[in-house]
């Protein structure tokens, strides 16, 4: 049973991919991370050894520490996460517990170098509509919430990318991007080891809008509609990718939660 300075993984797992997830910050030691280099989506790793140096780097949002088993390493970081002002918790079982229970773990190998402030860089296309919105929301829910995006014109991708070490995306010739039916969207969800079906179906709807292939989703004309809306509301590309982050929390919670629901007016009206 949790207490108040633990969450089980069932909970977590309800709170990963939303924007009320906590951060995530775990604490194996290289021997055990050898053994399983992947981690908890959204997971950075971090040295219990000098908890007392990057504690105060963290923003104020809640933190829940993982280490293998939830034992020792874990408790100890967060009673010192604790003690500095940070609210804490240990993950029930650790990363142990959490991978036995078949939750999704991201290869570690598959995420790009950060910058010195721990954050992943990407650059893509100025003028985004429907999967250069829905990558970055798949990124900073289950990569990286710090992830920063550049967009630029599409002839200085390259170059920007060379320049200022960031990591291309939805463009020709570069890892993260289209291949064959699936748009960048769908490679990310498999090449991060995320394909739960959640996250499978809002694949489908967003390769559907992108790829002008409408029949593959019902839900699609409406995701093509509000895209392009959204870039007909905003001039600022980092305004519309706020914007667009409310869009795709609202379709992922629907992809999980309330596909078989229904909505008519009026309710409860006997028929006559």
């Amino acid at each position: 049973m949790s207490s108040y300075t633990s969450i089980s993984s069932d909970k977590l797992a309800r709170l990963i991919g939303t924007a009320k997830a906590p951060s995530l910050i775990d604490v194996r030691i290289d021997e055990d991370f050898a053994t399983d280099p992947r981690l908890i989506p959204g997971a950075v790793r971090r040295s219990h050894r000098d908890v007392q140096d990057w504690a105060p780097r963290l923003a104020a949002q809640p933190v829940v520490v993982i280490c293998q088993k939830g034992l020792k390493l874990s408790e100890g970081t967060a009673a010192w996460l604790r003690q500095s002002g940070i609210a804490a918790e240990t993950l029930e079982g650790g990363h142990l517990g959490w991978t036995e229970a078949q939750r999704p773990a991201v290869p570690a190998d598959k995420i790009p170098r950060r910058d010195g402030r721990g954050r992943t860089v990407w650059v893509t296309r100025e003028r985004p509509k429907i999967d250069r919105i829905a990558c970055p929301w798949l990124i900073r829910r289950f990569i990286d919430p710090a992830a920063v995006f550049l967009f630029v014109k599409s002839s200085e991708v390259e170059a920007v990318a060379d320049r200022f070490e960031a990591t291309p995306f939805d463009i020709e010739n570069v890892f993260w991007s289209h291949r064959g039916e699936l748009c960048t969207f769908d490679v990310m969800v498999r090449e991060f080891a995320l394909s739960t079906p959640p996250l499978e179906r809002l694949a489908t709807m967003v390769r559907a809008a992108d790829t002008a292939c409408l029949d593959l989703s019902p839900e699609a004309p409406g995701l093509l509609a509000a895209s392009l809306g959204l870039s007909r509301m905003f001039d600022d590309d980092l305004e519309q990718l706020d914007a667009g982050m409310r869009l795709y929390d609202a379709l992922y919670r629907w992809c999980r939660d309330a596909t078989g629901e229904t909505h008519n007016w009026p309710t409860g009206k006997v028929k006559s």
